[in-house]
């Protein structure tokens, strides 16, 4: 018997919350952003009626003011953004144990046993659920329902706001075959380009493709993504006590010889960085913040920590905050045995939350994006050092071997 899927996304979550306290805003453009006062601050969240203007998260103020000169800007609140989260996923525990948080705003429910117990079917109960939310909250949700969760998110992304989608096993090739590679789920801008690179631009191409030829090209994940183009997605939905919370992803390195200098401490932290970015991007996490610790052949340990101005999951903006730390608190003449570095205050990656943004931030991002997440995909299929930046080659430090004492740790 098939499962019964729901996946809830909650509608311009962060615009919606704000617009609550701001009533007389509700059918006016509004755009939650990091800094309303700073020209070059980035939308972080817009409502429908500033959707309309064609306004895009992450755009930057200038630019959205410039389609929508009476657009409104608001700051975020995200201890309301919290609570709200809190109270939803309350509602979403009455009808399963089954509820999977994806991020602040979207989960997954597993339905399947629930039908009966409530005698409707998964339809009705999203309708419900979706009813519910509405008025004790105030806001709208999007829900998907479906055999298998991939499909699920897709159906909730189908129609938006306010409604419900089912994709099921008559419709599934009519509704979702036709649609460009890029919206199947886990499929990024660089995964999306080499598939085109394949001739494969739709998802119906990838269903209909050949696996071990996926295989050969992408790893691991060629054989997922085709799985989630045909529906054969059985993963399951966790419990909600199960549901783990990153405080913070770490790496620390014991060294070959100690690090003297500034080119030392340089080639370390772009390792370093490296491997914690991985990390986060295998979590589906972001980091608002590095911290570094450097110990001394003597055992001494410092300890220093920097806010970035935005979340980030890349290798190529985790690296200059973790070098700026060294660089403003230590003497590169003076040894050091070990370098921890360190990823904290963690967000979920689709959250909308980013505090800052420049102009041309979106672009250089997507470009350091496809990048590291091509270095991802070959690591994957062929081992963790079969790809390292060219830096790193021919250290005499023992970081890119693989044969070097090294940490991982997470807290939760």
């Amino acid at each position: 018997m098939d499962r019964s899927i729901l996946h809830c996304d909650m509608n311009s979550f962060f615009a919606s919350v704000e617009l609550l306290a701001h009533p007389e805003l509700r059918d006016r453009p509004v755009a939650v952003c990091g800094n309303p006062k700073e020209r070059r601050g980035i939308v972080l969240a817009k409502n429908e009626a500033a959707k309309k203007f064609g306004i895009k998260t992450a755009e930057t103020i200038w630019s959205a003011r410039q389609k929508c000169p009476g657009l409104v800007l608001l700051p975020p609140h995200h201890d309301r953004y919290e609570q709200y989260c809190a109270r939803i996923n309350r509602i979403y525990l009455q009808y399963t144990d089954m509820v999977e948080p994806f991020s602040i705003d979207e989960s997954w429910l597993d339905v399947t046993a629930s039908q009966d117990h409530f005698r409707k079917d998964a339809v009705r109960l999203a309708d419900e659920i979706r009813g519910r939310v509405k008025a004790e909250t105030g806001l709208t949700l999007s829900a998907g329902v479906s055999f298998n969760k991939v499909f699920a998110k897709m159906g909730s992304e189908y129609k938006k706001p306010d409604a419900t989608t089912l994709i099921d096993r008559s419709n599934y090739r009519d509704l979702l075959w036709p649609m460009p590679v890029k919206e199947l789920f886990f499929v990024g801008a660089a995964t999306a380009e080499k598939l085109r690179t394949m001739n494969l631009f739709t998802i119906g191409d990838l269903a209909r493709s050949d696996p071990a030829f996926l295989r050969a090209a992408l790893g691991k994940h060629g054989s997922q993504l085709y799985a989630y183009a045909n529906g054969l997605d059985d993963s399951p939905v966790a419990l909600y006590r199960e549901h783990r919370t990153y405080q913070s992803v770490g790496n620390g390195i014991t060294f070959k010889r100690n690090l003297v200098g500034r080119e030392d401490v340089r080639t370390a932290l772009k390792a370093l960085s490296d491997r914690v970015a991985g990390r986060l991007r295998s979590h589906g996490l972001r980091c608002n913040g590095v911290k570094l610790d450097i110990k001394d052949p003597e055992f001494r340990v410092i300890t220093r920590q920097l806010q970035l101005e935005r979340a980030t999951d890349l290798a190529g903006e985790i690296y200059p905050a973790a070098m700026d730390l060294a660089e403003r608190n230590w003497r590169f003449e003076d040894p050091i045995r070990l370098l921890t570095l360190t990823a904290i205050n963690l967000s979920e990656q689709n959250a909308e939350e980013q505090l800052s943004f420049d102009a041309l931030a979106p672009k250089h991002e997507e470009q350091e994006r496809a990048v590291e997440e091509t270095l991802d995909s070959i690591r994957e299929k062929f081992g963790r050092y079969a790809i390292v930046y060219g830096g790193l080659l021919g250290n005499d430090l023992g970081i890119s071997d693989g044969r070097r004492e090294e940490m991982e740790y997470e807290e939760q």
